[in-house]
């Protein structure tokens, strides 16, 4: 056998599975991306950036923050990003990926115990595959759930902290965690609240703030908020109280051992926090958008809209469709998400308007199954 031998049968296996995936070039309009309010091309960024070039900001920083890595412009973004979103302190990493793998690899004692949402990102996942802390599943978005589980682990001895970690906007399914019930569980137990804002930051709460805006400063809150979807850059920002932020720093290998990002994204990601600021008018159109998909399609509440099939290849076949009629639909099957599941997910941007929603509608029903019977 070929040295690559397994390595092909692996592919053939998710090929019969109907689960291969294949990078395409951009094409149509955008049902796809992230860059919920079309801030990545928004000419305000482009003349922050060009402005930071000129003032001499670098664009790769040459080595890890703990080396000579740590530039003025990650600092500056971190003190800015802390004081608009209400943390204590902030720290900024590469991509939410790295982010969340830090948290959940760093923060929790071996002897912890982290209750997640069984549909949370799958970066919370390998956190918690490189961390050494117990942890288990709960319900999604059910409180009770959380508690019970807290409440059983308790019983069988457990003795150290609780994190619960959870998503304020769900990336698959377009719906809103109960942060309020949450919170306050979070509160009798003593334990932290891990709220990843991925989807939120942006694109709710006063200024873009996030779903988590009122219960941000908490000495018991940790948020993450990426900066490379609603606000058009990249990398994300870990918002917390200062003594966490401390402990990844001397500690989080994803950060010690990292290349620190780029002092051009961070002079771009602060630019960014100001134009949330300063430009409401954007979550307003978007507001409107997603409102109006509501009364054609399924009606999630928020900017992402999923339209579940099941069939995993009937989903791929559909989402081809749709992208040889000019509608950058991806399809989604598992293991992003559950098995049975598979689904188109419509992400709603400023990059389309009401008439093209309606397109996009008219082109899915007409596509679903037993549309022509």
């Amino acid at each position: 056998m070929s040295i690559l031998g397994t390595h092909r049968e692996a592919l053939d296996l998710i090929a019969r599975r109907s689960r291969t995936r294949r990078l395409i070039p951009r094409a149509g309009a955008d049902f796809a991306s992230n860059d919920y309010l079309a801030l990545s091309q928004a000419p305000e960024l482009r003349a922050a950036v060009a402005a930071a070039l000129d003032r001499g900001v670098a664009i790769g920083a040459g080595g890890s923050r703990l080396l000579r890595g740590n530039d003025p412009e990650h600092e500056a973004l971190e003190e800015e990003a802390a004081a608009f979103f209400g943390s204590e302190a902030a720290l900024y990493f590469s991509s939410g990926f790295a982010a969340n793998s830090a948290i959940f690899s760093t923060l929790p004692a071996n002897r912890d115990l982290i209750v997640h949402d069984e549909l949370v990102h799958a970066s919370v996942h390998e956190g918690l595959r490189l961390g050494r802390t117990t942890n288990v599943a709960a319900r999604h978005n059910d409180v009770q759930a959380f508690a019970d589980a807290i409440r059983a682990w308790r019983a069988e001895g457990g003795k150290g902290r609780v994190w619960i970690a959870v998503e304020s906007l769900y990336s698959m399914d377009g719906d809103l965690a109960p942060l309020a019930e949450l919170a306050g569980l979070a509160d009798r137990e003593q334990a932290f609240l891990v709220i990843d804002e991925a989807h939120a930051t942006g694109v709710f709460g006063p200024e873009g703030r996030g779903l988590a805006h009122d219960l941000e400063g908490r000495e018991n809150i940790v948020t993450l908020r990426t900066c490379g979807k609603a606000m058009g850059c990249e990398g994300a920002l870990i918002c917390a109280p200062r003594p966490l932020i401390d402990l990844l720093v001397n500690k989080a290998r994803g950060f010690i051992f990292s290349t620190a990002p780029s002092p051009l994204a961070a002079a771009a990601v602060r630019a960014s926090i100001g134009l949330l600021r300063d430009q409401p008018e954007r979550r307003e159109r978007l507001a409107g958008l997603i409102a109006h998909a509501g009364t054609r399609l399924p009606a999630s509440g928020s900017q992402i809209v999923p339209v579940v099939i099941g069939d995993d290849a009937q989903t791929m076949e559909i989402a081809g469709a749709l992208q040889a009629r000019g509608f950058d639909v991806r399809g989604i099957r598992p293991p992003t998400v559950p098995r049975g599941t598979s689904r188109l997910r419509v992400s709603l941007t400023l990059h389309v308007d009401e008439a093209t929603v309606g397109a996009l509608a008219d082109a899915i029903h007409a596509l679903l199954p037993g549309a022509g019977s």
